[in-house]
């Protein structure tokens, strides 16, 4: 059975505390009580997107030079995310996957050599 997806509440871009302000958005200077970082910037907006013109989904925002200092954007809105590290399935998984993919060691896979004696045989 697969274990239920982590609640996605709006956390902090910085150090994943969860944001429980007054409102339902934060002010344009508020911030995180976890880190101190401010928490009405482009990395906790839900319309941030790295590939768009702008890092926006928003058309004709007004440019932000640091994403992660506060900006005066009216169209923020908090991105909600899972805790972080706590990614549904089973990340062990595709862990071992890749391993064996990419020279680690699968499941159940014999020992490999230690060193270039064992590699090559001999020595000396």
């Amino acid at each position: 059975m697969t274990p239920p997806a982590p609640e996605a509440v709006p956390r902090c871009h910085l150090c994943g505390a969860v944001w429980q302000g007054a409102a339902a958005q934060p002010g344009f200077k508020e911030t995180c009580a976890g880190c101190g970082a401010y928490v009405h910037c482009c990395l906790n907006c839900r319309f941030r997107n790295p590939s768009l013109h702008n890092q926006c989904a928003i058309p004709e925002t007004d440019w932000v030079g640091d994403r992660k200092r506060l900006n005066f954007c009216e169209q923020f809105e908090f991105a909600r995310r899972p805790e972080a590290g706590a990614a549904p399935g089973d990340g062990g998984a595709v862990r071992d996957r890749f391993d064996a993919l990419f020279g680690g060691a699968a499941p159940g896979d014999p020992p490999g050599p230690k060193g270039f004696d064992d590699l090559f045989g001999g020595g000396g």
